[in-house]
């Protein structure tokens, strides 16, 4: 596989999570399309026009994380839960402390950053979106 992309779906916050996230991570938004610029979204409901289409922020050169926000007019619902994690797998302790701590900020700690039984050091949470992110620095693995 070339690379891994992961997306997310939020009800109306998009862009203020791709905001905090960017804050972290560093870079540029690749674009951020609102619905009312797609053709026949002015049929939306007014408050859901300026929902987000698509969002993208490249995290590095082969992984770039995007979303859209759901249309409930459509009948789209979000389920968040524990379903989908984003794992990370930084390239130094500093690194994994530094997107540990920015992206915990506001969130529910599941297990605290700390060395493990299996070599890792590793931590897991939700962040304040409700997004489960799982930190994972190895010094004796590839990171990937």
């Amino acid at each position: 596989m070339a690379k891994m992309n992961p997306y997310l779906n939020f009800d109306g916050t998009a862009e203020e999570a791709f905001t905090f996230y960017k804050s972290v991570f560093g870079g540029e938004f690749v674009g951020v399309h609102k619905m009312n610029e797609a053709p026949g979204t002015e049929q939306l409901p007014e408050n859901e026009r300026n929902r987000v289409m698509h969002i993208a922020l490249p995290i590095d050169a082969n992984t770039t994380l995007m979303a859209s926000d759901i249309i409930p007019s459509m009948g789209q619902k979000l389920a968040a839960g524990n379903n989908v994690h984003i794992s990370l797998h930084p390239s130094s302790r500093e690194e994994a402390e530094k997107l540990y701590n920015g992206l915990s900020a506001g969130g529910q700690i599941e297990m605290p950053l700390q060395d493990t039984f299996w070599g890792a050091y590793y931590g897991n949470f939700k962040d304040k979106y409700g997004i489960n992110w799982m930190i994972n620095y190895d010094a004796n693995a590839n990171n990937n």
